[in-house]
């Protein structure tokens, strides 16, 4: 399906040993939602995947169905569109979890939701890791303004950050016992597993580190060649330009210092056993091919693969009657039409047509979906098929749960 991408080893995390990891796929290698939602030792799913394939509408669908079979869970967005929070009755979710209300409590659990804000993520990490004075001094930084808002990384870094900061808070607290996290489209869905070692980067490179020799060495080490370097930046940027990214980068060195460390903690935590990742894709070459990259990605990283799930599959015609058997029933109402009989006819015809194209559209997708299977026999796989509307409220939700939920 995609090329293949040279094997990625990463330094960061050791792997986890995949033999003590459960499985939840029936005989016949189908992922087994109920199976997957029941068992208490998972206790984050995450769902990624090219974007237009419903991962916002299939993690709340997960996080209901588990929530009214008993689990208690928080159900965290990365993704800017609003759908979650309309179909979950609420007017607007934020950083914060927001309970779920008319969920199902008879099996004793409980739903929350919630949407990641990235500024505010970045915001609590400084507030928790400076004094007030410190921290507001950084908020108020232009250059950690810029940083928090639209630095490449910092959303998918931020992500990591908060989805450890649930899972510890649910850990000491017992508030959720799962977690599942829907991510943001396209290929940018796993860029979380690089954001550590980007931000590292940033933080390690030459221009940072020239930033930091005032603050981290005697005034004696200064030297000539650093002194014609920051006197160039400040022509070019101007002195207090200049003197708000050294303040920046000097509480960046001070303040961030354990953020590798947090972000370590948390690939491993996705590493671990207890996640499950579920790769979400519409029936399309497009959308299994980007599938297939995830499939590979998450390989080559040791992150636990759950399986497939083929959303908004076509659903094959009532009747026996094949697409080729259908067109040969229009050639000869076309031709009975010439002779004159044309009672009907059209209409009936028209009807055959959109049988034939149905029929042609199933098996175009099932030789998608063998193809994929062939090229990865090792990955269960769940097909979902397409509802006639969109899904806007919880009955809606808790259908597309037990499309999910049921297997061939």
């Amino acid at each position: 399906m995609a090329s293949r991408k040279p094997s990625r080893k990463h330094s960061r995390v050791g792997p986890q040993d995949t033999s003590t990891r459960p499985t939840h796929t029936t005989s016949a290698g189908e992922l087994d939602v109920d199976a997957l939602l029941d068992d208490r030792a998972t206790r984050i799913i995450v769902c990624c995947g090219s974007g237009g394939v419903g991962k916002t509408t299939t993690s709340a669908a997960l996080a209901l169905r588990a929530a009214e079979r008993g689990r208690k869970v928080v159900v965290l967005t990365i993704d800017p569109a609003r759908r979650l929070a309309q179909s979950m009755g609420i007017e607007e979710l934020d950083n914060t979890p927001r309970p779920v209300t008319d969920v199902g409590h008879e099996a004793g659990g409980s739903l929350s939701a919630m949407m990641l804000d990235m500024k505010r993520t970045f915001d609590e990490v400084v507030e928790s890791q400076a004094t007030p004075e410190k921290a507001q001094q950084i908020l108020a930084n232009p250059f950690y303004i810029a940083l928090s808002s639209s630095f490449a990384g910092t959303q998918e870094y931020m992500a990591m950050e908060k989805l450890g900061q649930i899972h510890a808070d649910a850990e000491r607290t017992g508030t959720y016992d799962l977690v599942v996290v829907d991510t943001p489209p396209s290929r940018s869905a796993l860029d979380f597993l690089d954001a550590p070692e980007r931000l590292s980067s940033f933080l390690d490179g030459r221009f940072i580190r020239l930033m930091l020799a005032p603050a981290r060495g005697p005034a004696k080490l200064m030297t000539a060649g650093f002194g014609l370097v920051t006197g160039a930046l400040a022509k070019v940027l101007g002195t207090q330009v200049l003197r708000d990214l050294q303040t920046f980068v000097t509480a960046l060195d001070t303040v961030f210092g354990g953020f590798r460390q947090r972000a370590q903690k948390t690939y491993a935590l996705l590493q671990a056993p207890g996640t499950a990742f579920i790769v979400v894709a519409a029936p399309e070459p497009d959308a299994l091919r980007e599938a297939a990259y995830f499939v590979e990605r998450l390989s080559e990283d040791d992150m636990p693969l759950a399986g497939l799930l083929v959303n908004r599959a076509s659903t094959a015609p009532r009747g026996d009657l094949n697409a080729d058997e259908a067109m040969a029933a229009v050639e000869r109402l076309r031709r009975s039409g010439a002779a004159g009989d044309t009672t009907g006819s059209s209409t009936t015809a028209g009807l055959l047509r959109l049988h034939a194209d149905q029929q042609r559209m199933v098996e175009r997708e099932a030789r998608l979906r063998e193809r994929f299977a062939a090229a990865h026999p090792q990955v269960p796989t769940t097909t979902v098929p397409a509802l006639a509307g969109d899904v806007h409220d919880l009955d809606g939700l808790r259908r597309v749960g037990e499309l999910l939920a049921e297997t061939a």
